[in-house]
Order: C-alpha cells, then structure tokens, then sequence
C-alpha cells in the first residue's frame, strides 16, 4: 500500500503547487474510491474568504458530489499536511476510513501532533491514520512557501 500512498500523495502535492502558484497556501488533496481518483482539491482559504474551503474540505464535498453520498465509507483521504481539528472532524463526520498526509502541523495537527481526534474511540467512527508520506516534500513545499512570503514582507 505504500507505493499507492505515495502516488496519490504525489498528486495531492500537484494539488499544493497549483494553491501556490495563486498565492494560497500550499495543501493540497486528493481522495481515491476503489483505486480512482474522484476528488482533487487545494486549499482556497485566501481567494474565497471561507473557513471552510480548506482543500480537505473542498476534496470531501467534491467526492461525496462525485459518488452520490455524504458517506465516503470506502475513500481514502490523502493530503500535504496534517488534517487541523475542522478537517479532522470532517473526516470523522464523513466516514473516510483512512487518512494519509504528508508532514505534520506542530501547531494546528489533530491527526497524532496535538492530538488525534481521527483515533478516539469515543466518536461512533475512527479512521486509520498514516502520516509521513512524502513527508520531506510536502515539508519543503510549505518552508519555502513561507520563507518567501516572510521575505516579501521585509522589503
């Protein structure tokens, strides 16, 4: 399963770089049913002004459209950085069984960093969690991005 992993995570950093290449933070996400992709998604939080268009978000509402079903019992959620609390709960709600992200958010993380809500048996759902795919490159892609950014600003 890891060679899938990091195949679909590759696709899930395609998603980042088109976020970047229009100024948003570079996450990116794809979702996979029955070994298809039916969902890409990038974070959009800055040109839509909408908590809720983080590219997990986006990703989820795009695939329940594509399989008829708010339920995504049979996906996997691949995405570039670690799912913060909303897109955690998110997953729950949604059923996704399987969650893989790259590197690890030390200050937002809900998937194992500061906690992980996809694992608690006190919801009526869990989802396996795997981090760490790809995790060099989806690290480097968000440093960079912020380096730039903070380099912008000083001048």
């Amino acid at each position: 399963m890891k060679q899938n992993d990091e195949f679909y995570m590759k696709m899930a950093l395609d998603e980042a770089a088109k976020a970047e290449e229009e100024g948003e933070v570079p996450i990116g996400a794809v979702i996979v049913h029955e070994d298809r992709v039916i969902a890409r998604a990038y974070n959009r939080r800055e040109q839509e002004q909408h908590i809720f268009t983080h590219a997990e978000c986006i990703a989820m509402r795009n695939a329940s459209e594509a399989i008829g079903s708010w339920r995504l019992e049979e996906c996997t959620l691949y995405v570039t950085l670690e799912p913060c609390p909303m897109c955690a709960g998110a997953a729950l709600q949604a059923r996704v069984p399987r969650v893989v992200f790259g590197a690890t958010d030390p200050k937002a993380g809900c998937a194992g960093t500061l906690m992980n809500l996809l694992d608690d048996g006190r919801f009526n759902h869990v989802s396996d969690v795997i981090g760490g795919v790809l995790e060099d490159e989806c690290s480097e892609r968000l440093s960079s991005f912020f380096q730039k950014l903070r380099a912008g600003k000083k001048k």
